[in-house]
């Protein structure tokens, strides 16, 4: 019997639960590439073509109409973000051909630029909002560096706010932002709680 072996035929329960739990930790926390799925190449060779394009780019502004905590709605996206690994994936090329880089869990959350218009006059604020909107919508994604989603929270009152969320297509469709709602929605009061 090897030495490693025997080491860890010794080893108590607790021990060997102990030490799954580190490598698993340990695995989790490395960055890994997998091949691009045939959507994701096809996303990828039209952003060669027509690169800062922001073509692809799926975009969603969402009212709120209640008093939001910009640090729970952080700590909901980097759940989210943590829980789906193509949140954090970047898209790199391997003998040519474009392959994802899923990238760990980051330990720092997903930024969350908040856009306080409460100094606005009241009857301007929506259209400030549109503008950022609308600007966020048109900012284009780097494949490469990522990250290929973004958040914003807009204040326009005590109670009323507007989150803005953009992602590329490549790493998000209707559906996707959909259950991204689902769970944002079951998230932030479990969080604020």
């Amino acid at each position: 019997m090897s030495d490693a072996v025997q080491r860890l035929a010794e080893l108590s329960p607790e021990e060997k639960r102990l030490l799954l739990a580190r490598l698993l930790r340990e695995k989790a926390a490395r960055v890994r590439t997998e091949p691009a799925s045939f959507g994701q190449q096809r996303l990828w060779f039209m952003d060669q073509l027509v690169p800062g394009s922001a073509f692809y780019t799926l975009a969603a502004a969402v009212p709120l109409h209640f008093a939001v905590d910009p640090a729970v709605l952080q700590q909901c996206l980097s759940e989210i973000v943590r829980r789906h690994e193509v949140l954090r994936t970047t898209f790199s090329v391997h003998d040519g051909q474009p392959v994802q880089v899923i990238h760990p869990p980051a330990p720092l959350p997903l930024p969350l630029p908040l856009h306080d218009l409460r100094a606005l006059p009241a009857s301007a604020r929506s259209a400030a909002a549109a503008q950022l909107a609308a600007a966020e919508a048109q900012r284009p994604f780097d494949l490469r560096t990522g990250p290929l989603l973004r958040a914003h929270l807009v204040r326009l009152d005590e109670t009323e706010y507007v989150f803005l969320l953009t992602a590329h297509h490549i790493v998000a469709d209707g559906w996707s932002l959909q259950l991204f709602g689902r769970e944002l929605g079951a998230l932030y009061p479990a969080f604020a709680a």
